[in-house]
C-alpha cells in the first residue's frame, strides 16, 4: 500500500455555514464543495448532513459536518483543550505577526507566538471550539537532521518509560542562537 497524501480530515461543526464563513472570511480559504445527504452512503443510517470542505492549500482539504438531528457537538472532556487542534502553515514569522494582528483585529483572541525552537505558532479557537493553529517552520535542516536521527530512540524510550526522552535536548536549551553554531548531542 502506498498512501498518496491525505484527500481531506473532517471534522463536525456546529453550523456549517458561520463554519464556511469563518474560514474563508478569517482564513482565506476557498470554499470547493457541499454535498448534502438524507442517508449516510456508507452506513445507510438516516441522519441527514451539510458535509463542506474547504481548500487548505497544496492539495489538502479540511472539511465539516453538520449533523442536525445528533445529539448536540461536544468535546473530549478526558482529552486536555490543547491537544486536538488544526495546524495549518503560513509562509514566514512576518506572515505568522501579520495573521495574530488581523486575527485580534477581528475580535480573536489569541495566544502565542510560541516559540517551539523548530517552529513558531500561534493558537485560537474557531466557532466550533476547534483549536486552530498557525505555524511557520523555524528549523534549520541540521536541526531536522539531528532530530531525524534520533526519532527512533525517543520513541521507543518513551514507550518503555512514558516520561520525556532527553535525547534531543538541545532544543530546549535558550543559549543557543542558531544550531549551525551549537553541537548537538544526539
Amino acid at each position: 500500500m502506498e498512501i498518496q497524501q491525505i484527500h481531506h480530515v473532517a471534522y463536525r461543526c456546529k453550523d456549517a455555514k458561520e463554519t464556511v464563513e469563518f474560514y474563508t472570511n478569517v482564513l482565506n480559504m476557498n470554499f470547493i464543495l457541499a454535498i448534502s445527504e438524507d442517508k449516510v452512503p456508507s452506513t445507510k443510517e438516516p441522519d441527514p448532513y451539510m458535509h463542506v470542505f474547504l481548500d487548505a492549500g497544496n492539495g489538502n482539504v479540511l472539511a465539516f459536518f453538520e449533523l442536525p438531528k445528533s445529539p448536540e457537538m461536544g468535546r473530549d472532556n478526558n482529552t486536555p483543550q490543547w491537544v486536538q487542534h488544526i495546524a495549518l502553515q503560513v509562509e514566514d514569522e512576518d506572515a505568522l505577526l501579520n495573521a495574530k494582528v488581523e486575527l485580534e483585529a477581528q475580535g480573536i483572541d489569541v495566544i502565542g507566538p510560541t516559540n517551539h525552537e523548530i517552529i513558531k505558532s500561534i493558537y485560537f479557537f474557531d466557532p466550533n471550539g476547534h483549536r486552530l493553529e498557525l505555524t511557520t517552520i523555524t528549523a534549520t535542516k541540521k536541526m531536522m537532521n539531528a532530530l531525524d536521527s534520533v526519532k527512533w530512540k525517543m520513541l521507543n524510550e518513551w514507550s518503555e518509560t512514558k516520561q520525556a526522552p532527553k535525547h534531543a535536548e538541545w532544543l530546549h536549551q535558550t543559549e543557543f542562537n542558531s544550531i549551525e553554531d551549537k553541537e548537538l548531542t544526539v
